[in-house]
């Protein structure tokens, strides 16, 4: 009924930031956030125009993820959201979303020629 959707909408207006994030993606959202919190997200941009973002993860792996596409190389994008269907994003792709929102990625130019071998997986900037 309509009171009880008032009362979920004003329990969710009282949450901070980050327990609101938690609420909409889970578990992730707070991995996400220590990844911005570390700077961990690049945005590489070539000369003509191609962006990729790589995201170092937790462990230290390098992932390069295209929001064009909506896809991260990480195994939990691929068991969560390929394969179960249980989420929309991992947490590479969701930092990739809040650090452009406070505008803190991190900006590198690369050639064309590396930002095609960054595309095809065969080698990083």
């Amino acid at each position: 009924s309509s009171s009880v959707i008032r009362a979920v909408m004003e329990r969710v207006l009282r949450l901070s930031h980050a327990e609101l994030l938690k609420f909409v993606f889970g578990t992730c959202a707070l991995q996400a956030l220590d990844l911005v919190d570390q700077r961990s997200v690049t945005c590489l941009s070539s000369p003509s125009g191609r962006k990729a973002f790589q995201v170092t993860g937790g462990s230290g792996r390098l992932y390069t993820c295209f929001l064009s596409c909506h896809y991260c190389p990480c195994p939990a994008f691929t068991y969560t959201v390929l394969r179960r269907n249980q989420g929309l994003l991992c947490k590479h792709i969701l930092a990739v979303y809040l650090c452009q929102a406070m505008a803190v990625t991190q900006q590198e130019s690369v050639s064309d020629q590396q930002m095609s071998a960054v595309l095809s997986g065969t080698e990083s900037p």
